[in-house]
Order: C-alpha cells, then structure tokens, then sequence
C-alpha cells in the first residue's frame, strides 16, 4: 500500500536493495501496481508485468517477492498463472489481516462522510505517488485497499487463494503448492532508531495490536509458508531498508536479508 518503484527516479521503495542484489548477480526486475486498491486489481496490474517481464528476459518463470500489502499480490499471481512463478516471498504482508485496517474499518460508516474524506485525501496521495513514479494513470481505491487488509476479507481471500496460508494461526503453511514454494519473514519491532521520522508514527499504530508486531502487520498474521523468521529487530518499513537504511543498531542488515534469501533460491534451483 502506497508503495512506488522510485521517486523522482532517485529514491526506490526497496531502499538501495536492488542494486545489492544486481552486483550480485541477480537479475531484478521492480514492479509497481496501483498505490490503493484491491489486492486482485494490484495483482492483475501485476500479473501484466510479469508476463512483460517474462518476454523481455525470456526466462520460463520468476521468483516474486513482496513487501506489505504486496506480499497479498504476488501470492494472488501465483493462483491465478502458477506456470508462471518459481517462488512467493512475503515479507511483513498481513496475511491473516491488519489490526489497524479493522479499527479504521470498522471507525467508518459506509457511504459517509468519513469514508469519503479518506478515499479522497489516500487517493490523492496515490495519485500524487504514482506521478512522481512514473506511473500516473493508475486507478486509486483507498477504501477497497483498507477493505482487503481487514481480517474477514482476509479470511475470503485465503479462501481463494490458500497456497501456503497456515492452517492454525501462528502455524507455518505447505512449502511448495503446485511447484512453487512459499516463504515468509518479518520484523517485531516498531521503535528501532531514534534518527528514523517514521518511527513514531509505528510506534503509534503499534499500539492497536496484541500480539507483536512491526508497527503494522502481526507475527503471526505474517507466517505464509516456510517462516524464516518473523521477530527480525525490524519495523514495517525497516524490512525495505527504510528510511534510507536506517535500521535497529544490533538488527539485521535488510540488504543482507534480501541477498540471503537471493542465494537461498538459487541453491534450491530457483
């Protein structure tokens, strides 16, 4: 959610990991799909890029990792073309829904005024965002984005789409679903540097949940999969290298978390 590739062309979304991995020799590929609105029309958005994708390099599959609300994308890709995807990487993605989407949710009637001022206000963002990304065009939902990140939509959506979701809660799901395998890390941390300005905000929201969480998304709400960890010393825009790397002082590197998961794939054949 309110995710871009870069702004201005300068500053990207996954902070300087991209580039990490490239020197690597990983061949990286960033996507961008509408910065609000429902999971199935940002993984539609997103399954037309990896079919783009997939012309241009001529590989038979990719590897699709996302962050947040995009983890729910590339998991719906995944569903929909399976014969296009290797592997499904979800890092910090509220797969059994977001606390906080619930108490906005439910803090809104529907149709009224409430409801309107956000779309209005988060879609203007979106716009705002997709502009200096280099996407403008794409449609704006702010209240069908909120909407899918709640838990009964969560549920539905699982539903429809179960490939490594965890049968009990705080469980791992099944490795490999038709071939593709499934992994997921997170953070639990909301407060990690005191230089960081979006460490307040996180340690605000981190205040709605139980359990512990990254600011944004729960522990165990984040398990997909293989759970390679999910108490990394991270908050929710830590686990992207934000705001420009800076991160918990005795935490993990993101980069080094990214190339890691790099190699893993590509020990496993991937």
């Amino acid at each position: 959610m309110a995710g871009f590739d870069s702004l201005f062309g300068i500053y990207q979304y996954f902070y300087a990991i991209p580039a990490d991995l490239e020197d690597d020799g990983a061949e990286v590929y960033v996507t961008q799909v509408p910065q609000f609105n429902a999971t199935e029309a940002r993984g539609e958005a997103l399954l037309a890029q990896v079919e783009e994708i997939l012309a241009v390099s001529g590989a038979e599959k990719v590897n699709l990792i996302g962050h947040s609300h995009g983890g729910l994308d590339v998991r719906y890709v995944a569903s929909v073309a399976p014969e296009l995807v290797a592997s499904v990487t979800t890092v910090g993605s509220p797969h059994g829904g977001a606390e906080l989407a619930d108490m906005l949710r439910d803090g809104l009637s529907e149709g009224g005024f409430g409801e309107a001022v956000l779309s209005f206000f988060a879609d203007s963002l979106g716009d705002v965002l997709a502009l200096i990304s280099g996407s403008w065009g794409t449609e704006q939902d702010s209240v069908a984005a909120l909407e899918a990140l709640t838990y009964e939509n969560s549920v539905e959506f699982s539903a429809a789409h179960p490939a490594g979701v965890p049968e009990d809660w705080c469980g791992q799901g099944d490795f490999v679903v038709d071939g593709i395998r499934y992994y997921s890390w997170s953070g639990d941390r909301a407060l990690t540097n005191a230089f960081d300005v979006s460490d307040p905000l996180l340690g605000l929201t981190n205040l709605v949940y139980d359990e512990d969480n990254d600011g944004l998304v729960g522990e165990c709400s984040s398990h997909l999969g293989k759970v390679i960890r999910d108490d990394y010393r991270l908050n929710h825009l830590d686990e992207v290298n934000q705001a420009f790397g800076l991160v918990h002082l005795f935490g993990p590197n993101p980069k080094s978390l990214f190339r890691a998961h790099a190699n893993r794939l590509k020990n496993e054949g991937l």
